[in-house]
């Protein structure tokens, strides 16, 4: 499947990312970006242009440590009622996020960027809509109490592959983009690129 001389780099150590590259035939090896996210987060972009913006970054930073090699930066975002929403640091901030969330319909744009020696060759945003059922408090409590510390690592403090599927009422997009990386324009880009054999 993958025509690459050397696997592509994801600049990510996240599983799910990795996981949907290897399901999907790749050759993946991985690196943390180093980027400081919040930093993008705050220049009062879009929420699809942030995604995007921070997705380019890791891909650029990663690239110009792995010169002649391709790199694969991948990012999300959630917006909520023009709210841009980050990971909660803590259960009290978790609860607050699904609270907000509660009987609303939110936004995930995310988006990738393939880098070489610094330079951005392609990249896209593509979003999914979430519909979260309305939650009383005793069930955000009985949610958290079931997931304890995952809640904390995704934006939202759900991950809609696990238990936070229960908490929805509607979901609308590709699953992928939902888990974090537009795999279907990825998989384009990299046809396009003469990388993959189908």
């Amino acid at each position: 499947m993958w025509r690459g001389s050397a696997p592509l780099v994801l600049a990510s150590t996240s599983a799910a990312r990795r996981l949907l590259l290897e399901g999907a035939g790749l050759q993946v090896e991985t690196q943390s970006p180093g980027v400081d996210e919040r930093s993008v987060e705050t220049t009062g972009l879009a929420p699809p242009d942030v995604a995007r913006r921070l997705a380019a970054q890791k891909a650029v930073a990663v690239s110009r440590l792995h010169p002649n090699r391709l790199v694969l930066g991948a990012d999300q975002t959630l917006a909520c009622q023009g709210r841009l929403f980050h990971k909660p640091p803590d259960r009290t901030a978790a609860q607050g996020q699904l609270m907000a969330l509660s009987g609303r319909t939110h936004l995930l744009h995310s988006a990738f960027a393939l880098a070489q020696d610094g330079v951005v060759a392609d990249s896209a945003v593509e979003d999914a809509r979430l519909t979260m059922r309305q939650l009383s408090a005793d069930a955000v409590d009985a949610y958290l109490d079931v997931v304890g510390d995952t809640a904390l690592q995704s934006v939202g403090a759900y991950q809609v592959e696990g238990m936070g599927i229960h908490l929805f009422e509607r979901i609308e997009g590709n699953h992928s983009t939902i888990l974090g990386l537009p795999l279907t324009p990825l998989l384009a880009a990299l046809r396009r690129m003469g990388l993959l054999s189908i």
